[in-house]
C-alpha cells in the first residue's frame, strides 16, 4: 500500500478496535461467559459420562476434544457479527458515502473493515482459549497451524459478514444469516463430535460444510489430530478466502446496496 492508503487502512482499524473496546461488555465478555457454560455443561457434566473421543486411533478426553471447535466457533461468530453490524451501521448512518467518495481503493476499505473484524475474532478467541486452559490440559501442538487456521477462519467469515451487510436493507437482515445459516454450520461442523461417528450420508454432508475444515485445521494445531488431511483444510479455506474477496470487491465496485 502507498502511504496515504496505509494511513487510511490503519485509521479504519483503529476506529474498529476503539468501537470494540468501548463496548467491551457487549463484544468481549458475553463470548467468555457463553463458552464457560459450554465447558461446564458439555465438557465437564456430559463429557464425564461420554468418556473419550477417538480420532485416527488417538483417544482424547471429551472436554479436550471440544476445545478447538468452541474456540473456532467463537472466533467466526464474532468476526462475522462485528463486520456485519459495523458496515451496515455505516450504511444506515450514511457515513459510508464519505468512504466511497474519498480517493481510497476499494481493497483498502475492505481490508480496514475485515482487519477490525479479524482482530475482534482474535481477541475473543484468546479469551476463550484462556478459559479453556482453566478446564483442560490443552496446549498448542503446532503454532503455525493454530494461528493460520484462526486467521483464515476469521477472514472468511469477516468477508461473508461484509457481503451480508452490503445486501442487508434493515437490521433484521443482519440477524437472519447468523440464525439460519451460521449457527447450523457451526453446530454441524464437527465441534461436538468426530465425523467418523456419523453414517455415510451425514459424513458426506459434513464434508461439504466449510466450518468442518476450519475446526479440524484448528484441532490439529491444538491437539495434533484431525478428521481431514491438513492440506485439504487449507485448500478449502484459501479457496473460500479468494472467492469471497473477489465477491466483496466486485460488490464494492458496483456499489451494490450502497449507492441506491
Amino acid at each position: 500500500m502507498s502511504h496515504p492508503n496505509w494511513t487510511a487502512f490503519l485509521t479504519l482499524i483503529r476506529r474498529e478496535v476503539a468501537r470494540i473496546l468501548r463496548i467491551w461488555g457487549q463484544t468481549l465478555v458475553p463470548p467468555a461467559i457463553t463458552m464457560t457454560l459450554y465447558f461446564l455443561i458439555f465438557g465437564s457434566l456430559i463429557g464425564s459420562k461420554i468418556g473419550g473421543m477417538s480420532i485416527d486411533g488417538v483417544t482424547l478426553r471429551y472436554m479436550d476434544f471440544i476445545v478447538p471447535g468452541l474456540v473456532m466457533m467463537a472466533v467466526i461468530q464474532n468476526a462475522y457479527g462485528n463486520i456485519s453490524s459495523s458496515f451496515f451501521g455505516a450504511k444506515f448512518g450514511r457515513h459510508v458515502e464519505e468512504l466511497l467518495v474519498a480517493p481510497l481503493p476499494n481493497h483498502v476499505i475492505l481490508a480496514g473493515y475485515v482487519g477490525g473484524a479479524v482482530l475482534r475474532g482474535f481477541m475473543v478467541g484468546a479469551i476463550v482459549l484462556a478459559v479453556a486452559m482453566l478446564f483442560t490440559e490443552v496446549r498448542v501442538h503446532d503454532w503455525f497451524a493454530t494461528v493460520s487456521t484462526v486467521l483464515l477462519g476469521a477472514v472468511i467469515f469477516s468477508l461473508a459478514g461484509f457481503v451480508n451487510a452490503v445486501y442487508a436493507k434493515s437490521f433484521d437482515d443482519i440477524s437472519i444469516i447468523p440464525t439460519f445459516v451460521l449457527t447450523p454450520l457451526t453446530y454441524l461442523g464437527g465441534v461436538f463430535y468426530s465425523v467418523s461417528l456419523l453414517p455415510g450420508w451425514a459424513e458426506a454432508a459434513t464434508h461439504a460444510n466449510p466450518v468442518f475444515y476450519m475446526v479440524n485445521g484448528f484441532r490439529y494445531g491444538l491437539l495434533g489430530v484431525s478428521d481431514v488431511p491438513l492440506w485439504s483444510a487449507y485448500a478449502v479455506m484459501l479457496g473460500l478466502t479468494a472467492a469471497l474477496t473477489w465477491l466483496a470487491l466486485w460488490l464494492l465496485q458496483r456499489g451494490t446496496g450502497l449507492r441506491s
